[in-house]
C-alpha cells in the first residue's frame, strides 16, 4: 500500500503554494496525496488579488468522503481562513487516529491576509492542541504567542510559548533570521536544531506549505517526527535552492527538483 496523505488547504491558482504545492510535495515523496479544498484564492506571483472560503459543510464533506472510505496515514492542514473552519477541522482531526502537521497560516509571503483575526482563538484553543507537529514561521509564532523573535537564542522561549496550546512537537522556522536557515524542533524535553545553507534565491513561494507536507509524507511512512522533520528540511532546501521565475513577482520553490536531471 501506498501511505495516503490528506491536504486541508487553500488552492493557489498560480500553482506555488497551497494544495498545488502539497500534492506536487506528497507526488515527489512517494505518498498519495488527497485533498480537502478550504478556499480557492485567485492567486499568482505578485500577490492574492481574492479569497474566497467554502462553505464548513463542504468542508466537512470531503472531509469525511476521503477519511470514511480511503483513510489516511497523517493529515497536513493549511490555510483555514476563518473561526468557523479552524474549529471545524480540528474536531475532524480529532476523530481520526493520524498524525497531522499544523501549518497555521496566517500570511501568505506577499503579506496578504490568509487568516481572520477573529481566528486566532480557535487556532490556539482548538487546533494546536490536536496537532502532532505544529510548523510556524517568525511571523506565525508573533501572531500566536505575542513574541517576536530576532535571534536564534530566542527561538527556545518561543517554541516552549507555542507548546503551551497543546501540540506534541513544534518546529519554530527560522528562516526569516539572517544567516543561515535554522529551524527549532522540539517537544519540550528534547530538542533538535535544523541547520542548512541559506541559498540567495527569492523565489521561495510555498515554501511552508511544502515542508508541512513533507513532514506529513514522513510521518505516513511509519517516521519519527524527528526523523520526519529531518527529511522534510533537507527536501526543501534543494527545493528552494532550485526554485525558478515565474511571473513578474516571486516564483516557486521547485517541487520535482529530485528529478531534473532525467527530463
Amino acid at each position: 500500500m501506498i501511505p495516503g496523505v490528506l491536504t486541508v488547504a487553500g488552492s493557489d491558482s498560480g500553482g506555488g503554494a497551497g494544495i498545488q504545492a502539497d500534492l506536487k510535495t506528497m507526488l515527489a515523496l512517494g505518498v498519495h496525496g488527497m485533498s480537502v479544498v478550504t478556499a480557492v484564492t485567485a492567486q499568482n506571483s505578485l500577490g492574492v488579488q481574492g479569497a474566497w472560503e467554502l462553505p464548513v459543510e463542504a468542508v466537512r464533506a470531503q472531509y469525511r468522503s476521503v477519511v470514511d472510505d480511503i483513510g489516511v496515514q497523517a493529515v497536513k492542514t493549511g490555510m483555514l481562513a476563518s473561526a468557523e473552519l479552524v474549529e471545524a477541522v480540528a474536531d475532524l482531526i480529532a476523530g481520526t487516529d493520524a498524525p497531522a502537521v499544523v501549518d497555521p497560516v496566517g500570511v501568505s509571503k506577499h503579506g496578504d491576509a490568509l487568516l481572520a483575526a477573529s481566528a486566532l482563538d480557535s487556532v490556539r484553543s482548538k487546533l494546536l492542541p490536536v496537532a502532532t507537529v505544529a510548523t510556524p514561521n517568525l511571523d506565525e509564532v508573533a501572531q500566536i504567542t505575542g513574541l517576536r523573535v530576532e535571534s536564534e537564542r530566542e527561538m527556545r522561549p518561543a517554541a516552549a510559548a507555542v507548546l503551551e496550546y497543546g501540540p506534541r512537537w513544534v518546529l519554530i522556522k527560522g528562516g526569516h533570521l539572517p544567516g543561515d536557515a535554522v529551524d527549532l524542533l522540539t517537544d519540550g524535553s528534547e530538542e533538535h536544531w535544523l541547520r542548512a545553507p541559506r541559498h540567495d534565491n527569492r523565489h521561495t513561494h510555498g515554501t511552508g506549505c511544502t515542508l508541512a507536507s513533507a513532514i506529513a509524507s514522513g510521518l505516513a511512512k511509519g517516521r519519527s517526527v524527528p526523523e520526519a522533520v529531518a527529511a522534510a528540511k533537507e527536501y526543501v532546501t534543494g527545493a528552494v535552492a532550485a526554485g525558478f521565475a515565474l511571473g513578474g513577482g516571486i516564483g516557486p520553490v521547485d517541487h520535482g527538483w529530485r528529478f531534473r536531471g532525467d527530463v
